[in-house]
């Protein structure tokens, strides 16, 4: 397929020339050569498939724009928080390089990433991007800085069988939180050790999940200008109240507690947990890690979200960068990144690979882009997709909420809310979130 001509440029003055299969693309530099552009998150050699992949769509995109050349750069992790913020510092990074969403708003203040507004509304996918995805990119200034690779938005992972067994409908997953109450006590009501829902409570996994809750409820961790709580609220007590009463009056989310994620996903691939909340990649580690199977696994919405975490990664562009590379690099993240059928969206080759196709990851598009993108994924599907469509259809119209900065400080004291709440059935709910507040107050004075 071939890549649409980057047209905003026209009128900046910067045109692209030439047609892809001919002489020239229009993206070489101001003396008339080649353009070379260097890659972040090139597969590793640990990931032959997507290496594979990888080297294919570099070779299909240099055929089709001879005057590129992509050189991608592997590493793993992509980002190693380790070194990520020194190599930025540094003037290390790629042209076009890899950062998570978490990451994108402070490279953008550190004045590290190019600003690619005047370019980028000529990539044609451009505008269906769905608006919270694309407000990650988006600086306080207004401008675009980048484009995204991969994202998740967490939902309700349910397990169809049980609620076949319960006497549920597995077409029809529960739209409120009442009714994800008692459909858990319907499923822990079948014995044997089966538990309805579970939580995480432990390992800073509580905290995530308790900021996951929250979201949905119109809630915040922080106020807007990060220095203070924000979770001692209203929404913060329906979030303990829900889980309260699934613990200890309905007895549905089972007597084991201080769970984290392997610990559930155990339980929902042996087939002893109805519903948790989880992100779409959940099912492949399900069937991969813990030997379960696609027919069993649903996926819905967050019952009555307001609002919903989301997460991911994305491209930004080396502050340094030449117009000539920037116009390269959004025609390689054009081809490879963003467009339905072809680069990380050729499902049909992903599925001839062996890989799991038509689940709802990544989920980032509105609009005709979003439809042409489930057609082409359910055409090649290999997994069940109907079983997955109440979350697609849902996901993109609920607001998207970044991590809160110092989040794994502020998930460690969550934690103890989490795990205060599914341990002690007398705790103070109120007493529980006062405590946290304090606490986290304290990380945000030193952090600001």
């Amino acid at each position: 397929m071939r890549p649409r001509r980057l047209a905003v440029l026209l009128a900046a003055g910067l045109t692209l020339t030439g047609t892809a299969c001919g002489g020239g693309d229009g993206s070489k530099d101001a003396s008339g050569g080649k353009v070379t552009i260097t890659v972040g998150c090139m597969p590793a050699k640990s990931q032959p498939i997507e290496r594979r992949e990888w080297t294919e769509d570099v070779a299909a995109f240099e055929r089709l724009h001879p005057d590129i050349t992509v050189v991608g750069k592997d590493a793993f992790p992509c980002a190693d928080p380790k070194t990520f913020t020194a190599k930025l510092a540094g003037g290390q990074m790629e042209d076009v390089f890899y950062a998570y969403f978490t990451d994108v708003q402070s490279v953008i203040r550190s004045g590290q990433a190019a600003d690619i507004s005047e370019y980028v509304g000529g990539v044609k996918q451009f505008s269906d991007i769905q608006p919270s995805v694309k407000k990650v990119f988006t600086g306080p200034d207004g401008k675009i800085y980048g484009l995204p690779r991969q994202n998740y938005s967490m939902g309700l992972l349910y397990n169809r069988d049980l609620f076949k067994r319960a006497g549920l409908d597995p077409d029809k997953p529960p739209a409120t939180w009442a009714e994800l109450r008692a459909d858990a006590k319907k499923i822990a009501g079948l014995g044997k050790g089966i538990v309805g829902y579970a939580d995480y409570s432990a390992g800073n996994q509580g905290g995530w999940h308790f900021t996951t809750e929250l979201y949905a409820q119109g809630g915040d961790v922080v106020t807007p200008d990060g220095r203070k709580a924000a979770f001692n609220s209203p929404q913060g007590r329906a979030v303990l109240q829900n889980l309260q009463q699934m613990r200890w009056t309905d007895d549905s989310m089972g007597s084991k507690q201080l769970l984290q994620l392997a610990d559930v996903q155990q339980l929902m691939a042996a087939g002893r947990l109805g519903m948790y909340l989880s992100a779409p990649d959940n099912v492949t580690a399900l069937v991969d890690q813990f030997q379960g199977e696609y027919k069993d696994y649903g996926l819905a919405p967050i019952p009555e979200a307001k609002g919903t975490l989301i997460g991911g990664d994305g491209y930004l562009f080396n502050v340094k960068a030449s117009p000539a590379k920037i116009r390269a690099g959004l025609l390689w993240l054009e081809y490879y990144v963003l467009t339905p059928g072809q680069g990380q969206l050729n499902y049909r080759r992903a599925a001839k690979y062996g890989r799991a196709v038509g689940l709802p990851q990544p989920n980032f598009y509105t609009g005709q882009t979003a439809a042409t993108d489930h057609s082409l994924r359910t055409a090649a599907a290999n997994v069940p997709v109907a079983d997955y469509r109440p979350y697609e259809d849902a996901v993109g119209r609920i607001p998207g909420r970044l991590e809160p900065a110092n989040a794994q400080q502020i998930y460690a004291v969550l934690d103890s809310v989490m795990s205060g709440v599914l341990t002690d059935r007398a705790v103070d709910l109120d007493r529980l979130l006062a405590t946290a507040q304090k606490k986290v107050d304290g990380i945000l004075a030193r952090s600001n």
